[in-house]
């Protein structure tokens, strides 16, 4: 099908998915802090971009396999996220922030797995694109923390939602541009996707992806503030957050080749240990600038060689009617209710120690994921590269 050597449209919607990432993530936590919320609070209201994460892909991933059809969801779920935000910066009140925000992020949640399993089924003869493509999101997200972090210095927090808007606009309008990819019939397998559910090896993956996104929810919760009260910057924290995502899109730019050398179970073992590493670093040392440096090149690691496995990991397990249902249980299972629940403990525990207890419990979480990909993931020798 002609559409198929076209994936630009793609690109442009990873670029403008996670430009909006890019702003809301290092910053948002911070904004909620200038308008005087608790800790608990904050864990809250950033927790519900994750727990959006747990209702939405799977609701709308069945929605689109039932009807074949992404794009229309696709389209109108951005549309709607967007009319939702703008109501957040009307008011700074907690329930009033909650409601605007829940609303919005349920409607954001859905798009994504959507457009993942689109470009998946696209590049599926030649699976190391996709990281070609994928890479767009990463650019997207580090221009916007850096662009962003010098800006927010300028103009101020207090302008920080209207910005966020201006990207979910851009959302909808890339959105308008992605063409549909139709999924396959219902009848083409009689694979049942509880049966696939059922497999050992998709529960490790679960497991494992689930294990390393709760590690990482205080990360993206709390990290901006950690760093705020070591002393760095706004424009620092945005520099920092920045160096994780331009080492995320070498890594993107280096998937082909890693593919073809390493099974996938390989390189989701390597991300979880090397995960592990980087939050014992910042628990311990993220006062050292040289050291907050290093670490966050670890992303490379943390999320560009973990997704890229996961993604294939996915679309290698899962028959082609259930690919969308598929990735929408992946970020269920990640962003969703790992993330979320990481978060939310990161609320709990960070009054109490801070940086350092609270990292390094994450440490401990994903170490944890370690084991599991060694003893249920590791691929079958006659099948190392496949």
């Amino acid at each position: 099908m002609p559409a198929v050597a076209d994936l630009r449209p793609f690109a442009a919607f990873y670029f403008s998915y996670f430009a909006f990432q890019g702003l809301f993530g290092p910053f948002w936590g911070l904004y909620l802090e200038s308008l005087s919320f608790s800790t608990v609070q904050i864990s809250v209201l950033m927790a519900l971009s994750t727990l959006a994460r747990i209702v939405a892909p799977g609701l709308w991933g069945w929605l689109a396999d039932r009807r074949g059809r992404r794009r229309s969801i696709i389209l109108s779920t951005s549309l709607l996220s967007a009319l939702a935000f703008a109501f957040v910066g009307l008011d700074n009140g907690f329930w009033w922030v909650f409601v605007s925000l829940a609303v919005s992020h349920f409607f954001w949640a859905a798009a994504l797995p959507l457009v993942e399993a689109s470009t998946a089924h696209l590049t599926r003869a030649t699976p190391g694109r996709y990281s070609r493509v994928r890479v767009w999101g990463s650019i997207g997200f580090v221009t916007l923390s850096l662009v962003g972090g010098a800006l927010l210095e300028l103009l101020g927090l207090r302008n920080l939602p209207w910005a966020v808007l201006a990207l979910l606009l851009l959302i909808a309008l890339a959105a308008w541009f992605v063409p549909e990819v139709h999924a396959a019939p219902r009848s083409i397998s009689r694979q049942s996707i509880a049966g696939t559910l059922r497999r050992p090896q998709v529960l490790a993956l679960f497991a494992c992806c689930f294990l390393l996104a709760f590690g990482m929810g205080p990360y993206y919760t709390f990290y901006s503030i950690g760093l705020q009260q070591a002393g760095y910057g706004k424009s620092a924290i945005g520099w920092l957050w920045s160096v994780g995502v331009l080492c995320e899109i070498g890594i993107f730019l280096l998937m082909p080749r890693l593919m073809a050398r390493f099974a996938l179970e390989q390189l989701m073992l390597a991300s979880l240990l090397v995960t592990a590493l980087r939050f014992v670093m910042i628990a311990l040392l993220l006062a050292q600038p040289a050291v907050a440096v290093f670490a966050q090149t670890l992303h490379a690691f943390t999320f560009g060689v973990h997704h890229a496995a996961a993604v294939g990991l996915i679309h290698r397990y899962f028959a082609e009617q259930h690919q969308a249902r598929g990735q929408g249980l992946y970020v269920i299972a990640s962003f969703g209710v790992g993330g979320s629940a990481g978060g939310l403990l990161g609320g709990v525990l960070w009054p109490h120690g801070g940086v350092t207890l609270t990292f390094a419990v994450s440490a401990l979480v994903t170490f944890l994921g370690v084991l599991v990909c060694w003893r249920w993931l590791r691929s079958p020798p006659a099948k190392a590269h496949g």
